[in-house]
C-alpha cells in the first residue's frame, strides 16, 4: 500500500466514527461521559497528527475546539470546549437555576466543525499530499545543498556533484509535475530544452542549467 492510500485509509476511517462518537453524546450520565472521554480521546490523538501534517493552517482551529484556552477565566457558551465536556464541566446556573446552555451540544457542535475540517482535508488529498511531499523536498534540498556549501572547502569537485544530483532530481521532478515527457534516467541536459519548450522557466534559467549540466 503507499503512503498516499494508507493516508486516505486513516482520514475514512476517522470520518466512518463519527455516528458512534455522536452516539455517545446521547445522554449526560457520567459513565456516558466517561465512555466518550475514552473514545474521543483515542480519536483525537490520530486525528490531530494528520492534521498537523496534511494541514497545519487548520491545526490551531482544530486544537481550539478540543482545548481549553486558559486565558478563559469563565464557562460560557462561546469557550465551552470538548476537554469541559470530558472533565466533567457544564454551564453554571443562571439566576433561574436553569443552565444557559446546553453542554452536549455544544461538544457535539465542537467535534463537527472538526470533522468538517478532516473532510476538507479528504476533499482535496491528491494535492494536499503533493504540498507535503514537495515542502519536504525542499527541505531535504536545502539540507543537501548545504551540506554541499561546506563540502566545497574539502573537495568542490564533490561539492559539484552534490549540488548537481540534487538540480537533477529537482528537473525530474519539475518534468514529471508538468507532463514533460523526457527520455529514461534523464540528466539535465535532457530536461532542460524539454523544460523550457514548456515554458515551464525561461532563458535565463536555462542557460543557468545548461552551464551547471556541463560539471
Amino acid at each position: 500500500m503507499s503512503v498516499k492510500e494508507d493516508i486516505k485509509n486513516q482520514l475514512t476511517a476517522l470520518l466512518d466514527e463519527r455516528g458512534s462518537l455522536l452516539g455517545l453524546l446521547d445522554k449526560l450520565e457520567p459513565a456516558r461521559i466517561l465512555a466518550f472521554g475514552t473514545a474521543y480521546q483515542a480519536w483525537y490523538t490520530r486525528a490531530v497528527t494528520l492534521v498537523r501534517s496534511l494541514a497545519p493552517d487548520r491545526l490551531d482551529e482544530f486544537i481550539g475546539y478540543y482545548r481549553v484556552d486558559p486565558k478563559h477565566k469563565t464557562v460560557h457558551a462561546g469557550t465551552y470546549v470538548i476537554q469541559d465536556y470530558i472533565n466533567g464541566y457544564g454551564p453554571p446556573l443562571d439566576h433561574t437555576g436553569g443552565k444557559p446552555f446546553d453542554e452536549k451540544n455544544l461538544t457535539g457542535l465542537r467535534l463537527l466543525n472538526q470533522l468538517q475540517i478532516l473532510e476538507s482535508i479528504q476533499s482535496r488529498i491528491d494535492s494536499v499530499i503533493t504540498d507535503v511531499q514537495g515542502a519536504l523536498l525542499a527541505e531535504l534540498e536545502d539540507r543537501e545543498l548545504d551540506a554541499a556549501q561546506k563540502l566545497k572547502d574539502i573537495s568542490l569537485r564533490a561539492a559539484g556533484t552534490l549540488a548537481g544530483v540534487v538540480l537533477e532530481r529537482h528537473l525530474q521532478r519539475l518534468a514529471q509535475a508538468h507532463g514533460v515527457v523526457a527520455k529514461k534516467n534523464p540528466t539535465i541536459a535532457d530536461l532542460n530544452d524539454p523544460l523550457k519548450q514548456h515554458s515551464i522557466y525561461g532563458v535565463a534559467v536555462l542557460a543557468k542549467n545548461s552551464v551547471l549540466g556541463r560539471y
